[in-house]
């Protein structure tokens, strides 16, 4: 069989893949804080017919002659950059300004999160929540948020200390929310509903290692928080609908090098008859 249409088949596939991904950016082109992500192709094996020699003093040296075998998916990249603000005018919608993740998880901390989605509210007990899925805000000790109900106002600042006046009219504070930096935020996995899971390749958060609960908005290279606002999506639907032509063209390409190889492959079946 030719070496030509398995290679062919490789791109299919992985231009398929690629095509995968364009088609999430832009199905997430209006998600809370979505980051978009781009998939990169490498080559792959390649099979040596004769090996490269060194000159001599009678002959010059020749290259190696090589064929390659196709191609595969080389990464498939996440990418952070700031999306642009969104004014809500709701006093728990919060956004990050600059690097760093709002921390979230379950009330004994067995489950921790990180999302840039700042989709917040209260709950009918006065915790601060994430509104999609119920998990707790933490704050930068890793406690919960907690405004009384019956109190009269709040307010959240930019270095995320959430403050209520409450029913007898004194100020008081419920905490400082957290936000969490890493050295790398690529290495964090993805868990759906905008939320990411930590994993070993993120590094250290910014606080040290071990310390994954986050810390003060605005320290140790952490961004600050803006409220009555959201994060809105990075993806760039001109960058998107550019990369998907380019996608469907090389598709194209590689579905033509397959037919043309079955055709060849038809001529030499039908020399003898």
């Amino acid at each position: 069989m030719m070496r030509s249409m398995f290679a062919a088949v490789s791109a299919l596939r992985n231009h398929q893949t690629r095509m995968d991904v364009i088609g999430n950016n832009i199905a997430n082109v209006n998600t809370v804080a979505f980051k978009s992500s781009r998939v990169t192709f490498q080559d792959v094996f390649y099979q040596t017919l004769n090996g490269g020699s060194a000159p001599s003093d009678t002959r010059g040296g020749i290259n190696p002659r090589q064929v390659g075998t196709g191609m595969t998916l080389g990464t498939i990249d996440t990418s952070f950059t700031q999306g642009n603000v969104q004014p809500t005018g709701i006093g728990t919608d919060l956004m990050i300004q600059g690097d760093g993740f709002f921390v979230v998880g379950n009330a004994d901390g067995t489950e921790i999160y990180y999302t840039r989605a700042g989709v917040f509210g209260f709950d009918s007990d006065g915790n601060l929540i994430n509104k999609t899925n119920g998990l707790f805000v933490y704050d930068v000790n890793g406690n919960i948020i907690n405004v009384p109900v019956d109190a009269q106002s709040f307010n959240i600042d930019s270095y995320g200390y959430v403050r209520y006046i409450s029913a007898d009219g004194e100020q008081t504070e419920a905490g400082q929310i957290a936000i969490a930096k890493f050295a790398n935020p690529e290495g964090l996995v993805k868990v759906g509903e905008n939320l990411f899971r930590y994993d070993t390749n993120a590094g250290p958060e910014a606080g040290g290692e071990g310390n994954y609960g986050g810390g003060a908005p605005g320290e140790l290279g952490r961004g600050t928080i803006v409220a009555s606002a959201l994060e809105m999506s990075n993806v760039d639907l001109a960058k998107e609908f550019t990369d998907m032509i380019i996608t469907q063209r090389g598709y194209q390409a590689n579905a033509r090098t397959i037919t043309t190889c079955d055709e060849m492959l038809e001529e030499l079946v039908n020399l003898k008859r």
